[in-house]
């Protein structure tokens, strides 16, 4: 148990004198009295006291009264040379009442309540009382963790109003347009979407008009300039016929264009044909060349021949007539230059075909591309509907079947000038539950110019129908509405996005049906359509 020293002991009503004093009073308390005196009685001196001493105020090992008063922590009270007196009879000293060790001060500061210790968090710096400890920490340390009421996350006291004013993403605060709501700091974004204060241009800007006021007053804004708008979309109506007109012109001027690169083809294509029958003339360039070699090789045996026949002639002038031979020699070198004529005209003419050839398949390539964009844009719809005409269905059934070609796509269509660009996706032999037993028919969203000014995602209703060629129109017809969650029909991110529709659109053995007319001279035609009802007209 603790050993800790006791404060002068304060003696109340009780008068004491000593005998050495000749029975002079020492001292005289009162209770409560606010001049009350400490006494601090000598070791070895007799005291007598006025009233009988009470045992509080005598030392457990003496039992004399108090000198320089110790208390253990069983609570007994000694004098301090008793407590060393202890000491010296035991290593350990014990107390003489109850027989409890007698710890050192030491021990007993490190749980004393009234020892003065450091706040165990770590930014505090404030002393307390060790009893005080635990309500310092739960009540008034400003580095103690505390729920944020909002968002109830753990903040440091000294930091929550900051966090609360500043950081805190469900703490109300009030519209920033100050339209008298309060909100939580994270909605604040999506309050401004539909806040009546917030301003917002008015919705005919892309006609001209240059109206910027607040969200709640735009409605009144429209009605009272109807007219004004409705002139604004006249006038713009009236630029797009006048673009319109100009692109039938442009595409007149590149039809005359066509036409003339399709007359410089056909030239082109007569001088390949001179060309080619001058090839066959003059037989294969490297034919030639080696009959050319061959010649050479014959050239040098013969000259080799006529210096030893002039050798001879020489020696035997007289006796024979060489001119004969000296001609024939002369007739075989013409015919040698000849041939080496000839093949200089072939290397010439050869490299002459090659760049006919390259300028051909440039102006090929041209004219299949101008030749696919003119069908685009001849086949281009602006209403939401498709008419898709497919012709050679055996051929390319067949090449669906083989691996070749699986799918065949339509010619883009629009839901207006400026709406959704989008395109009909067909599996002649069948795709995942309907591969080699159905027609399979989807709908595709493109990349458009004018994405950036649609609402995102597509959610119009689609119909996709395989029409009757006869008569009694017994057309075959699948309806669904777009799924707004699905990735088919979020803004395209490359060209186009997945393909959405009917696997088991239509059974081959519907299709082909000699009864039926969904096909005729080997072709059938398909029509998407998009309900436009309730979608906004740029």
């Amino acid at each position: 148990m603790a050993l800790k020293q006791l404060k002068p002991l304060s003696y109340s009503r009780t008068m004491a004198y000593s005998e050495a004093q000749g029975g002079v009073p020492c001292g005289f308390i009162r209770q409560n009295s606010g001049n009350s005196i400490s006494l601090d009685f000598e070791p070895n001196t007799e005291y007598q006291f006025v009233e009988q001493l009470e045992e509080r105020y005598k030392c457990a090992f003496c039992h004399s009264v108090l000198h320089n008063p110790h208390q253990t922590g069983c609570g007994h009270r000694f004098c301090h040379h008793c407590i060393l007196s202890l000491r010296e009879l035991n290593a350990v000293p014990i107390c003489p009442v109850d027989k409890e060790i007698i710890k050192s001060q030491e021990d007993h500061l490190q749980q004393c309540l009234f020892q003065t210790v450091q706040c165990s968090n770590e930014n505090c710096r404030e002393p307390v009382l060790r009893k005080e400890l635990k309500e310092h920490l739960s009540l008034y340390c400003q580095f103690r963790e505390e729920k944020c009421f909002y968002c109830k996350k753990d903040v440091m006291v000294i930091n929550l109003q900051n966090h609360e004013e500043n950081l805190c993403p469900e703490y109300p605060i009030s519209c920033p347009n100050k339209c008298l709501q309060i909100i939580p700091r994270t909605e604040v974004d999506k309050h401004l979407v539909v806040c009546p204060e917030a301003e917002q241009d008015c919705p005919f800007k892309h006609y001209g008009c240059t109206v910027k006021d607040k969200r709640g007053n735009l409605k009144e804004h429209e009605h009272s300039a109807l007219r004004d708008h409705m002139l604004l979309v006249l006038e713009k109506n009236f630029q797009l016929e006048e673009q319109i007109s100009d692109l039938y012109k442009s595409l007149e001027q590149k039809e005359s264009k066509i036409q003339q690169l399709a007359e410089t083809v056909k030239k082109l294509e007569k001088d390949f044909k001179q060309f080619a029958q001058l090839f066959g003339k003059n037989g294969n360039l490297l034919s030639n060349i080696q009959v050319l070699a061959c010649h050479i090789d014959k050239s040098a045996w013969l000259e080799a021949q006529v210096r030893h026949l002039l050798q001879t002639a020489n020696q035997q002038q007289n006796k024979l007539d060489l001119q004969p031979l000296v001609e024939a020699i002369d007739t075989v070198k013409q015919k040698i230059t000849l041939l080496e004529t000839n093949d200089q005209r072939l290397i010439v003419l050869e490299g002459q075909t090659n760049k006919h050839d390259a300028h051909i398949n440039i102006h090929k390539a041209q004219l299949n591309k101008n030749e696919e964009r003119f069908k685009l844009l001849e086949g281009a719809c602006y209403n939401g509907k498709l008419i898709w005409k497919v012709t050679d269905y055996k051929m390319k059934k067949r090449e669906a079947v083989d691996g070749h070609t699986v799918s065949i796509f339509s010619q883009p269509f629009y839901t207006s000038r400026c709406g959704y660009r989008l395109c009909a996706r067909a599996y002649l032999n069948g795709d995942g539950s309907g591969k080699g037993t159905h027609l399979s028919l989807y709908f595709v969203v493109m990349r458009g110019e004018f994405d950036s000014l649609l609402q995102w995602p597509f959610r119009q209703r689609v119909t996709l129908v395989l029409l009757d060629q006869s008569s009694k129109k017994n057309h075959i017809v699948e309806t669904f509405k777009a799924d707004p969650n699905s990735s088919s029909f979020k803004r395209p991110d490359g060209e186009m996005n997945i393909a959405s529709g009917c696997p088991r659109f239509v059974a081959h053995s519907t299709l082909e049906n000699a009864k039926n007319t969904y096909i005729k001279d080997d072709t059938l035609f398909l029509k998407v359509a998009v309900d436009l009802s309730d979608l906004e007209d740029l």
